[in-house]
């Protein structure tokens, strides 16, 4: 209750914001840059919040309803219907965040549909086994949970510190961003450092996947404990399934789907192609901009951001920041 009284405490300023400004730019028949700029500014805002929101909120009460669930042995279908709700919701959050984060790089093109639904469903189906097992161990275990998921939460709050994140304006606020991402990585991949990707994913996964295999072996030498056996039988069996797909479709999207070649504006009519990047880039949500530039580092060097004057995460044109300081 009290991470759902924050996050909508913070979400939800920024909604009616996005809100006001977005019917303003409607009724102009003209949108300043300026007016459009800090609409996008709202919006990476909101895309960011939503999913801080979701894992701090959404996820660990689906997680408690299939514990729920599991010890009980049965569920009625409008149960199933809310999970799987949630579970697609939490996947739209991932799949929102990491379009938002291209629309800050110019060199990295934003994804196309086909994209975008791979890297809906490889989020998803990745997701939702690593839920399933937490569920199963919250429902052997209800008295060793909270270790478990402390145990492993300093764990990844360790590693983000090692990473030397720089993405909040104050070290009390940067720990309060440490936490959150930690929280986010016991169930899902977050990127917050520089450097190529490939390899920390790559530890972070076979991370949780050993991790998981130990709570399915607890629950294979504890199954007695538990009224839904046979609805295990099915979801375990599944989950493994999906598991293999998802990393499958990871892959084939990194591989083939990854939109990587260079951004470059198009030569067309109207009143975007009148204006060179500097002057459309007005303003820029330094946050988001930060986080991309370390979730893309190929587009670091490409990217021709506008570090021009800060204020409440808004960077505006003016000056160099290294000079101002």
């Amino acid at each position: 209750m009290l991470t759902g009284a924050l996050g909508a405490s913070r979400v939800l300023p920024r909604c009616v914001q996005g809100l006001q400004q977005g019917l303003l730019v409607w009724r102009q028949e003209a949108p300043s840059e300026f007016d459009l700029a800090y609409a996008d500014f709202l919006s990476l805002d909101i895309s960011m919040l939503r999913l801080f929101e979701t894992f701090l909120e959404t996820t660990p009460q689906l997680t408690l309803v299939l514990a729920i669930i599991l010890q009980s042995g049965s569920a009625e279908y409008y149960q199933w219907v809310s999970i799987c709700t949630s579970f697609v919701g939490i996947s739209w959050a991932l799949l929102d965040y990491h379009r938002a984060l291209r629309t800050c790089l110019p060199a990295k093109l934003l994804l196309g549909p086909g994209a975008s639904v791979i890297y809906f469903l490889w989020n998803l189906l990745l997701l939702w086994p690593r839920v399933l097992v937490v569920a199963l161990f919250s429902a052997l275990f209800p008295r060793y949970v909270a270790l478990h998921f402390l145990g492993l939460w300093l764990v990844f709050l360790f590693w983000v510190w090692l990473q030397g994140t720089d993405f909040m304006p104050g070290p009390h606020s940067e720990w309060l961003y440490r936490a959150t991402v930690a929280t986010i990585l016991y169930f899902s991949w977050f990127n917050v450092a520089e450097g190529h990707t490939r390899g920390r994913a790559t530890i972070h996964l076979v991370f949780l996947l050993n991790d998981s295999l130990l709570l399915v072996v607890a629950w294979a030498t504890q199954s007695a404990w538990l009224p839904s056996g046979r609805l295990l039988q099915s979801l375990l069996p599944a989950a493994g399934v999906c598991f293999l797909l998802g990393l499958a479709l990871r892959l084939a999207y990194y591989c083939w789907l990854h939109p990587s070649r260079r951004w470059e504006p198009d030569q067309v009519d109207g009143t975007w192609g009148l204006h060179s990047l500097e002057e459309r880039q007005l303003l820029q949500n330094r946050r988001m901009a930060h986080l991309a530039k370390n979730f893309f580092p190929k587009a670091r060097d490409e990217a021709v951001l506008p570090w021009k004057g800060e204020m409440n995460g808004i960077l505006k044109a003016g000056s160099d920041p290294a000079r101002e300081t």
